[in-house]
């Protein structure tokens, strides 16, 4: 119950315990909470309390309102481990996600620019880029640029119904063996955001990734456009031993 001598105001109060039984899975997702006159005859608290209450969770994330409906406890995002060496397409489906890849621009020698950012900046890379759907919506664009000493003749590679992690590995036979990748949120451009057909300027997690491969060090750079209405992106992190 609530306890109105607590420095903590009553509707923090009641939201920490509608969080803990959404967290403890006593209100499951998708479910609908009790009503605010519910609510407010059960704690014995009046109704601007509960909604402050229920607000709170709302612009956290745990909650979310169904005009005409009710309050219902949001769908948790699927997660994919977007750091996983063994590529994309493997993360999304060691989740039970089947997207649909589609190459959208298929290897070629292209100079790349001057950019502090970019490992192969003033040199002619291999560059091709894929879009990853879920349920027919836009959730991942990635350009991709490929060493041509390490990954010769990749133009002449068919890559339809292929991952470039499956290319490199049976074309190529080499696996990653390490990776860095760094994170940013960007603002997409009206390229970008055609593509992954939003609007232009809205937010998007880039990631920036280097993979290397034996006796060849970073050989591999790839960023990464990433919408997160659909899907969690995470990384998993492993202890090192001395």
């Amino acid at each position: 119950m609530l306890n109105p001598a607590s420095p903590l105001p009553l509707y923090q109060q009641l939201a920490h315990l509608l969080g803990e039984r959404i967290a403890t899975g006593h209100y499951e997702p998708g479910t609908r909470i009790p009503s605010e006159p519910d609510l407010a005859r059960t704690y014995r608290i009046g109704r601007p309390t509960v909604r402050q209450a229920t607000e709170l969770l709302v612009r956290r994330g745990q909650l979310e309102r169904r005009r005409g409906s009710g309050t219902f406890v949001t769908e948790r995002p699927r997660e994919v481990d977007l750091f996983s060496l063994g590529g994309t397409i493997a993360a999304f489906r060691s989740q039970g996600i089947e997207p649909r890849a589609h190459w959208l621009e298929h290897p070629a020698l292209s100079a790349v620019a001057a950019d502090v950012d970019h490992p192969f900046a003033g040199r002619s890379v291999y560059r091709l880029s894929r879009l990853s759907s879920i349920e027919d919506r836009p959730a991942l664009l990635e350009t991709m640029f490929l060493d041509p000493e390490v990954f010769p003749k990749l133009e002449r590679i068919e890559l339809e119904g292929r991952s470039l992690s499956e290319i490199v590995r049976d074309e190529y036979a080499l696996v990653p063996s390490s990776g860095r990748q760094v994170f940013r949120i960007v603002r997409l451009g009206p390229q970008d955001a055609r593509t992954l057909a939003v609007q232009e300027g809205e937010p998007a997690l880039l990631v920036r990734r280097t993979l290397d491969f034996p006796r060849a060090h970073g050989a591999v750079y790839a960023e990464l456009c990433c919408l997160t209405d659909q899907v969690v992106y995470s990384q998993t992190l492993g202890v090192s031993t001395p």
